[in-house]
């Protein structure tokens, strides 16, 4: 995939010019499968610009002009908010060009590395900006880079209990088998694993969000805390009979919450711990005697 992602590299850098050149651009980067260098023929290209003052629907015209060739799709978000976006194809490649003031993306910053607050948004940004290749103002990216990588103790600590979170799904497959329950099962075992991998990511101080399932099992190979297989039994959860994907989920959430245990005992795990092993029991109509 080399010879693509350099394609997709070439074509970010010249489109990325007419916007450098206006004076209040202070910083570029690309993110995503370009930055890490995993693009196939169906990849997009994300790209992070950074403004003392985001620019004008004139001024974003003008740098379009300048990208002959460049078909606009949609323009997303209020500039009133300090950020938004501008998706467009160039030679069929979908280009996704978020347009941030650098006043704001710091204090979304400061909500999830200072406020500790779970924001999968901003937690999917920060991933973004950790993996991202800098293309200008690269002192000012390389700051921010060094303070995402400082993970703090208390962000770690909320992840893992924001996460800790498992619906016994395992206890209620007699019920379940009495119910047109296809896509609540379905839904259940996604949040399940959603709840494995924030619980993990926490662990591992790994930035989590659910953008990450689409490359599952490179999110998975970072983490040195995780159960065996994890990502080949988290896959197959989805194509095994219900019953038995019940139990092979509860023997993931009981690795998980002992590896909870182990490595952050101070976390309260006793809910979670009485999940498991439950099995809902019908009850009986009783004598009026």
């Amino acid at each position: 995939m080399a010879n693509r992602t350099q394609y997709l590299l070439e074509l970010v850098r010249r489109n990325v010019k007419p916007y450098i050149a206006n004076p209040k651009t202070k910083a570029v980067m690309v993110t995503g499968s370009v930055a890490e260098g995993r693009c196939d023929e169906y990849s997009d290209c994300d790209v992070m610009l950074y403004y003392d003052e985001l620019p004008t629907d004139g001024e974003l015209a003008l740098a379009r002009q300048h990208n002959q060739g460049a078909e606009l799709i949609e323009f997303l978000g209020d500039r009133q908010s300090g950020a938004f976006g501008e998706t467009f194809r160039v030679h069929g490649v979908e280009c996704q060009f978020a347009h941030t003031a650098i006043v704001q993306w710091e204090a979304e910053m400061a909500t999830v590395l200072e406020k500790f607050e779970i924001q999968p948004g901003i937690m999917k940004m920060l991933h973004g900006t950790l993996i991202g290749m800098p293309l200008y103002g690269e002192a000012l990216i390389q700051q921010w880079k060094d303070n995402i990588a400082k993970y703090p103790d208390q962000l770690a600590q909320a992840m893992v209990e924001h996460h800790l979170r498992f619906f016994a799904l395992w206890g209620m497959q007699p019920k379940l088998a009495r119910r047109d329950a296809t896509l609540w099962y379905y839904q259940i075992l996604v949040e399940s694993a959603q709840n494995i991998l924030g619980v993990l990511s926490g662990l591992n101080r790994l930035y989590f969000s659910t953008f990450q399932f689409k490359r599952m099992g490179t999110l998975i190979e970072q983490m040195e805390i995780a159960p065996q297989n994890l990502a080949v039994r988290l896959k197959g959860l989805f194509y095994q009979e219900e019953p038995i994907a019940a139990l092979n989920l509860e023997s993931l959430v009981q690795e998980t919450v002992a590896l909870v245990e182990a490595h952050m005992p101070r976390i309260d795990t006793t809910f979670a711990k009485r999940q498991l092993g439950w099995r809902q029991q019908p009850w009986q109509i009783m004598s009026a005697d």
